[in-house]
């Protein structure tokens, strides 16, 4: 029974569960602790299927006489499923909280979809939903979000890659049917011209993260303006003028001073003039290109921003910022050009010195940094200055990574350390690599920012470790020891001697419990340096315990001569003391530990609420009247007499002889029929022809 102690706390058992699911190979052995325990199992369940990056899971909890192919639900089922097949479904549906869906990923068949529309036993098969993440290519594909949209969903990613037809229709009911804190878009298209109008609706949103072409015009910045609980925001400021990024406040606050005839970005002359040309544009240009236009606020309950862009565009962008940010995350060009970076720096010192505790520095197309740097080839190292940074008191997490802006100096370390007296996570590009020149950072240089940073607990950089420091040095005193700092990653760091590094950092972090660095499994390294580290994480623990044995001798040794000094301080004489007696009394209190165990009683009560439906028939049948007519036509009989006209011509032939017989005249009579008669029955002539030879024979014999 002690080991089931923890399901008497819900949120220590939740936390539980959490870390294994984060751990590596986490969400299999949550399965089977929730196969084989079965007191945790419907906790385990619960984090197995708070959140999933598929609908592949979901359709597998269907029969597996209904699948295509069982090891692979997606291809869909062979035919439509009865009401008790969705009884697993559903049951396992009512846990699901967050779920992404990724239609260029081709691994959920197109034909699952109709069949969930029309064949579901309730409205949605995820009631209790959250979070929708929707990646769509087609406009069909864009649709099949509704079809998870409850009213409960607080909060939506939509990634379009291509245009669709009917992005209006879906942001509508979109709006119509939620009410979000949380809004992600994100489209290589522009965005509909009536965006702000679809989403009017939308005015309790706490996120909103729009990256877009048309994501900075003045409507849009009217609209977030609007927002009086956003917190967080984020924008794509890329290929983008300052023209374009000014306009961004265009309509958020009237600006002051236009309309006065000496105002430079006025309209009025002071003369009247009705054919005066407008020069008005022009002149705000002018404004906001040589830095003199009246800056406005906007969004001062703003806490987080993360802007993509140049730099200058981003110096533009937060010049115009009056709220209170915690955090800043920018995402620019690298390398950036050195008066931009300055402007940059100085503008975020000014704007948010006093309030900003998180400041990241990344660059764009991260897949090209990624391959660039598991590679071995040489990359561009320029340095990057970090004492344009002004005291920024309440820092306590600076995070740059950029592929090329890599060099870092001893000063820089130094300023950051005067700058930020209250860092704690400090990352100075921990992935950069220097193939040919080492880096210009030095184990020594790390003194400073160790001194006088005492709430330093994380350090990743990318030192020079070649040569450790001397012994006349001040680098072992004991104020430049730290005692918060327990994690270090050196990432590509050159070395030389392990065993006097091991020395230094036992010194400088006594307390370091995690040392990291690249190997051979997870980057293209330097194998030397690779072996050179491995070494000191080797030799490290053992030097700190020795360190920290002596400090404590040390520390103990100073209190006895401390006591024995006490001891030999001269007491003056006393006149003796009376006798007494002293007595005991035992007055320790009788304790009863008791415990009561309070357990709240729990009802589960469940209302189904299903609408009272009314099924009416109407029968709408026209009247319809029978007519009849009759249309027989007149006919008249006629009778024509047609006598064919018959001609008889006779011919004498009269055949030549040789003899001296007299010849005999014979006489041949044919008789013609008319035209008609020959040409409907040819026999006929035939037949009189056989005749007149007959006849003609028969003479001729007489």
């Amino acid at each position: 029974m002690a080991s089931l102690a923890i399901l008497r706390d819900p949120e220590a058992t939740q936390k539980l569960l959490e870390t294994i699911l984060d751990a590596p190979g986490g969400r299999r052995s949550l399965s089977r602790l929730a196969r084989t325990c079965k007191g945790m199992c419907e906790a385990a369940l619960g984090v197995l299927w708070k959140e999933l990056d598929s609908l592949v899971p979901l359709i597998g909890l269907f029969p597996n006489h209904l699948l295509r192919r069982t090891r692979r639900p997606g291809l869909g089922l062979t035919k439509p499923p009865a009401e008790e097949d969705w009884s697993r479904l559903l049951a396992y549906g009512k846990r699901v909280r967050r779920i992404a869906y990724n239609e260029s990923a081709n691994n959920v068949s197109a034909s699952i979809f109709p069949i969930i529309d029309d064949y579901r036993p309730q409205t949605y098969i995820l009631p209790n939903l959250t979070s929708l993440t929707w990646r769509a290519d087609t406009a069909a594909g864009l649709e099949r979000c509704l079809l998870f949209l409850t009213p409960d969903v607080k909060t939506v990613t939509l990634d379009i890659n291509n245009k669709v037809s009917n992005l209006r229709d879906v942001l509508k009911q979109l709006s119509n049917r939620t009410r979000l804190h949380t809004l992600s878009f994100t489209s290589h298209v522009a965005l509909p011209e009536d965006f702000t109008d679809l989403l009017h609706r939308q005015n309790a949103l706490v996120k909103l993260s729009l990256n877009a072409p048309g994501a900075l015009s003045s409507a849009i910045g009217k609209w977030v303006s609007s927002q009086t609980k956003l917190r967080s925001l984020e924008l794509d400021l890329t290929a983008r003028s300052i023209v374009a990024v000014e306009g961004f406040f265009e309509e958020i606050r009237p600006r002051s001073g236009y309309s006065t005839p000496s105002s430079v970005g006025g309209t009025d002359s002071g003369v009247f003039s009705a054919d005066e040309p407008d020069f008005s544009d022009i002149r705000k240009s002018a404004l906001r290109l040589t830095g003199d236009a009246p800056l406005r606020g906007v969004c001062p309950q703003l806490q987080q921003l993360q802007l993509t862009g140049e730099a200058a565009n981003i110096a533009a962008f937060v010049r115009h910022l009056n709220s209170r940010l915690a955090v800043l995350d920018l995402v620019i060009d690298d390398p950036p050009d050195t008066n931009d970076w300055h402007e940059l720096a100085t503008t975020i010192c000014e704007q948010f010195g006093g309030f900003l505790q998180v400041l990241k520095l990344s660059a764009v197309n991260s897949k090209f940094i990624e391959l660039v740097r598991s590679t071995s080839r040489d990359v561009p190292l320029k340095p990057l200055s970090l004492e344009y940074l002004t005291f920024l008191p309440n820092l306590h997490r600076l995070d740059i990574d950029l592929p090329e802006s890599v060099i870092f100096n001893d000063s820089d370390v130094a300023h950051i350390a005067n700058t930020c007296p209250n860092i704690e996570v400090l990352r100075l590009c921990p992935l950069a690599k220097f193939t040919t020149t080492p880096p210009s950072l030095t184990l020594e240089g790390l003194v400073p920012l160790i001194t006088e940073c005492s709430r330093l607990h994380t350090l990743a950089v990318v030192v020079d470790g070649r040569t450790g420091p001397r012994k006349d040095e001040d680098v072992f005193e004991q104020a430049s020891s730290s005692r918060s700092l327990m994690r270090l990653h050196v990432g590509h760091s050159w070395i030389k001697d392990p065993f006097q590094v091991a020395i230094a950092l036992s010194h400088l972090a006594p307390h370091l419990d995690i040392l990291k660095w690249f190997q051979e499994k997870n980057r293209a390294v330097v194998e030397e340096h690779a072996k050179g580290w491995q070494q000191v994480s080797d030799f490290l623990p053992h030097l700190q315990y020795l360190r920290l044995s002596e400090r404590r001798k040390a520390a103990g040794g100073s209190q006895v001569e401390v006591r024995e000094r006490i001891v030999e301080v001269e007491v003056p004489v006393m006149p003796p003391k009376p006798e007494v007696a002293h007595q005991a009394i035992d007055a320790t209190p009788l304790v009863v530990d008791q415990g009561v165990l309070a357990r709240p009683r729990l009802h589960e009560a469940s209302v189904q609420s299903s609408p009272d439906t009314v099924d009416k028939g109407v029968e709408a049948s026209p009247a319809v009247s029978s007519i009849s007519i009759d249309a027989t036509p007149i006919v008249q009989d006629e009778s024509i007499l047609v006598s064919p006209v018959v001609s008889e011509i006779g011919i004498e032939v009269q055949p030549l002889t040789s003899s001296t017989m007299k010849p005999r005249k014979h006489l041949l009579q044919v008789q013609l029929e008319p035209r008609t008669a020959l040409v409907k029955d040819l026999s006929y002539l035939k037949h009189s022809q056989s005749d007149t030879r007959r006849s003609a024979g028969q003479r001729k014999s007489w």
